[in-house]
């Protein structure tokens, strides 16, 4: 899994525009091979700064998109909206998990470490006990590396997609200390 993480911060006169912008450029980059899904983190308080991820299955996919004339001509559209040039990093790992704004330093990997493990955990456990009946059936040691496989994907993709973006952002005070 390949991340890009999309610092833009707009004009305060054109959040209207930007947003508008951002509904078009979403089921674009949705088109481009390898897509996973996109987040978008508006910004907080008195920050302009807005916050895209998108993912992609592999680092060809994704510069395929940043490079593509679609997205050019979009940048150039929204370009005059900005204040500021965009900032675009790619990660590659699971760090993407803890990357904080940009005004902020990056979590201790203590934090990060002990963060992941209340998550990974109780996520595995409870998912194992659930799955790990449905392979009773099937002979050793092919019953339990099916449900160790299950339990490892099932558990990947509810991190990713759905419980470490929400509690990292339940936990940014804590990971910010």
């Amino acid at each position: 899994m390949v991340t890009a993480v999309i610092r833009q911060k707009v004009q305060a006169d054109h959040v209207e525009a930007y947003e508008a912008w951002l509904h078009r450029i979403i089921p674009i980059a949705a088109r481009f091979p390898g897509h996973r899904g996109t987040h978008v983190l508006r910004p907080a308080g008195d920050s302009a700064a807005y916050t895209v991820t998108i993912h992609f299955d592999t680092l060809s996919h994704a510069d395929d998109w940043f490079r593509s004339e679609a997205r050019a001509a979009l940048l150039r559209e929204v370009e005059p909206l900005l204040a500021g040039l965009e900032e675009v990093r790619t990660i590659t790992g699971l760090e993407f998990w803890f990357d904080p704004p940009a005004a902020m330093p990056a979590p201790r990997r203590a934090k990060q470490a002990l963060a992941t493990l209340s998550v990974i955990y109780p996520l595995t456990t409870v998912l194992g006990l659930l799955i790990s009946p449905l392979f009773s059936g099937v002979p050793w040691p092919w019953g339990r590396v099916g449900a160790n496989l299950l339990v490892s994907t099932a558990s990947v993709a509810l991190l990713t997609y759905v419980i470490m973006p929400r509690y990292t952002q339940l936990i940014s005070r804590w990971l910010s200390r």
